[in-house]
């Protein structure tokens, strides 16, 4: 069978199949107006509990990406249009709540899974996964059916829930295999985060598969085969041993500088959400921090961090760090980062509208306390500040007076501080690119992020299933505004680094080498592979590479070319 190969790996196997009770309806109807108001109450209760689960799950998360997940999910909980239908339910048709709670999760998951979309579509997952969770203390008779696993598991699953992919024990599991999902579902990146091999999006060809049947899989491809013959297993396990064997070669570039043939050096950094991921920048040859997000520290809680709060967080990270320089980047909230508490408005726009520097600008209680604990942090390490998501000059300039308040404040304090810590902002809006040599004057860095900039610049929503292959890094008119940005902040004398998703592609390192990048910050898991490709390359085809792109009109082309050239 086939499915998507949603993280790369060759895993072989017995299958562990997890099924999940989903709750059935009772058809007891309520009798009258006291059982009415004790089954809403017993609602309430549930999902106040269940919001509880939630936010111990998020304070246990590795990743930023499960915190994220999971902070959606404690929305969803707290929504009270699912209470209201809930409760309508109850009162008018007087169903109980177990009965009324599944048909309202029933509904919304059909709407999400009819959605033309597949980042929206595979979101069906959190509404499944509240209505399972609120059953679950609804109706203690109710339990998921998650095991210990034994050495080499593979796990087949309809789907697998965000909370299950955060709290599984996989110190045994080689692998994962789903019934729905795609490259965007939740298994999908909490697997690829964790180094596991996935496949998702198999249909119901999954319900063949029975406990402790042998499965290889082939998280590239998507191949999964049941009952593999000799051959198979055999033809398998030498690619395995293959795809092992080169990642163990690349962890084995580990210590040597990241400089190419001819003799230019490459900094190579690392995007990272916390003090714990710190560890695995230098494991994998990481020269420090390019991109610490500081979102995490404001989810999963009640209430804003006071700057005490912030200061330890920053504080441990920069006692981690080595002495290596980390860059950290001011609360970026708004768009899709949502905090409950904060009670932000429902925008039309939300990515072109209240957020980031924006909020920050606005709100200076909130951005004063993070200036702060940021500058006490920076007396125990090389901390910068970046600023996102900067559309103007002005922008720029009251930030850096929202600094020097600060700073004011700290001495005022009799607190220590970096008097002189680098203040530089994130290149991701077409207009900040375009007047870069304007903002080059301001600031002592650039950091640019292509993910955002790249969407910005071509009006597109990858997620849109409809138009997203036209979200292409290769564009041409996104590499015109890349070298641009690059060529102003070298012509200023100031550093340039790349944080987006483009900096980890090992088919762009030539190219942007070529256009004058000298810094690259990445997921530390990709950093080998990037530094191969820079310890066998030379500047001086790096330049030949840009020259020749840079002539090419369309981005089939220039990945067609940049793949030739990468072999």
């Amino acid at each position: 069978m086939n499915g998507i190969g949603v993280s790369p790996g060759i895993s072989i196997g017995k299958a562990c199949i997890i099924q999940k009770n989903k709750g059935a309806l009772t058809g007891i109807l309520l009798e009258n107006e006291d059982s009415i108001e004790q089954e809403m109450e017993k609602y309430k209760h549930a999902v106040g509990i269940s919001i509880e689960e939630v936010k111990a799950i998020i304070s246990q998360a590795e990743s930023m990406e499960g915190v994220e997940i999971l902070e959606a999910q404690v929305e969803m909980l707290s929504d009270p249009q699912i209470e209201s239908d809930v409760f309508t339910k109850i009162r008018v048709d007087k169903k109980n709540a177990n009965d009324a709670l599944i048909e309202v999760v029933h509904t919304l998951v059909q709407l999400f899974l009819n959605m033309n979309d597949e980042y929206l579509s595979a979101r069906a997952a959190d509404v499944q996964d509240i209505g399972n969770r609120i059953l679950n203390n609804l109706n203690t008779s109710y339990k998921a059916t998650l095991q210990p696993f034994e050495a080499n598991t593979i796990i087949i699953a309809e789907d697998l829930t965000p909370s299950d992919t955060i709290t599984l024990d996989i110190k045994n599991v080689i692998g994962f295999v789903t019934q729905a999902g795609g490259k965007t579902s939740h298994a999908a990146i909490i697997a690829k985060s964790r180094g596991i091999p996935a496949v998702a999006g198999c249909g119901i060809a999954l319900n063949d598969i029975k406990d402790n049947d042998v499965i290889l899989m082939d998280g590239q491809t998507g191949l999964v085969l049941l009952h593999p013959s000799q051959h198979s297993i055999d033809e398998y396990g030498k690619k395995r041993a293959a795809f092992i064997e080169k990642a163990n070669l690349l962890k084995a570039l580990k210590d040597i500088p990241t400089v190419t043939t001819d003799g230019s050096e490459i900094k190579l950094l690392a995007n990272i959400s916390g003090a714990d991921d710190m560890e695995y920048v230098f494991e994998n040859g990481g020269e420090g921090v390019g991109l610490l997000r500081t979102e995490l520290l404001f989810m999963g809680r009640d209430s804003f961090p006071t700057e005490d709060e912030q200061f330890e967080f920053y504080r441990n990270i920069a006692l981690r760090s080595k002495s290596k320089p980390v860059t950290i980047r001011t609360i970026d909230i708004g768009g899709d980062k949502q905090l409950p508490y904060f009670g932000l408005p429902v925008e039309q726009n939300p990515f072109l509208g209240y957020r980031a520097i924006r909020i920050c600008l606005d709100r200076k209680d909130i951005f004063s306390a993070q200036l702060k604990a940021i500058l006490r942090a920076s007396a125990f390490g090389k901390l910068k500040i970046m600023f996102p998501m900067i559309s103007n000059i002005q922008e720029v300039r009251a930030a850096k007076e929202a600094v020097a308040s600060a700073k004011a404040s700290l001495r005022t304090q009799g607190l220590a501080f970096d008097e002189h810590i680098p203040v530089g902002i994130m290149i991701e809006v077409p207009s900040a690119a375009i007047t870069s040599d304007l903002l080059a004057r301001e600031v002592d860095f650039f950091s640019i992020g292509t993910n955002d900039l790249i969407q910005y610049t071509l009006a597109v929503d990858r997620m849109n299933e409809k138009i997203k292959e036209l979200y292409d890094p290769f564009n041409p008119g996104v590499l015109r505004l890349i070298k641009y940005v690059i060529e102003q902040a070298n012509l200023a004398g100031i550093p340039v680094s790349m944080c987006g998703e483009m900096a980890s592609d090992p088919a762009a390192t030539l190219l942007l080498i070529g256009m004058g990048l000298d810094e690259f910050s990445m997921n530390p898991g990709s950093i080998p592979l990037v530094k191969n490709t820079i310890v066998h390359s030379s500047r001086s085809k790096a330049v030949i590479v840009c020259t020749h792109v840079m002539e090419l009109d369309n981005a089939q082309q220039i990945t067609a070319y940049l793949q030739e050239v990468n072999k």
